[in-house]
């Protein structure tokens, strides 16, 4: 991947504010508005940009539980209907397979413990599931998906 610094630049201040206007951008790296389209549209074709985000205050929308949960697996046997499982619902909004303790660690948003209760009750209803253990975040101190480019 061969990056120049005016991608590193760019990518930076889109990093900073997803929602940057292109004229705004092309005169802070000092390029033509059709030179900085052409640069960010290799960016994404190239899959060095992979999406634009807007970030939502949950408690605006009800959403007040945050909880981290470790899923512990029999085997990878039922891999791919836990994978689907996870695509499905709607609460878990990150999740990832791990080595160490457990298979899976995933992210979830609830509304309330009776809602957490009932989400539980379901990914424990899946194939291949063995337990869960579950963590309460009583508050986020960074949350970024700024990365440092070189």
């Amino acid at each position: 991947m061969m990056l120049d610094e005016i991608d590193v630049k760019i990518l930076n201040m889109l990093q900073d504010e997803g929602r940057a206007k292109r004229n705004v951008l092309a005169e802070a790296v000092g390029l033509s508005l059709p030179s900085l389209s052409e640069r960010l549209n290799k960016l994404e074709e190239k899959g060095i940009i992979t999406g634009y985000y807007t970030k939502l205050n949950l408690k605006v929308f009800g959403l007040d539980l945050m909880v981290i949960i470790t899923i512990h697996t029999d085997s990878s046997k039922h891999y791919n209907s836990f994978a689907e499982n996870v695509r499905k619902t709607d609460e878990i909004i990150e999740c990832y397979a791990v080595l160490g303790e457990g298979s899976h660690v995933m992210k979830a948003i609830v509304k309330d413990s009776q809602s957490l209760e009932k989400l539980l009750s379901k990914i424990q209803s899946w194939k291949g599931v063995k337990r869960t253990h579950s963590r309460f975040v009583l508050s986020t101190i960074k949350e970024t998906t700024k990365i440092t480019i070189k």
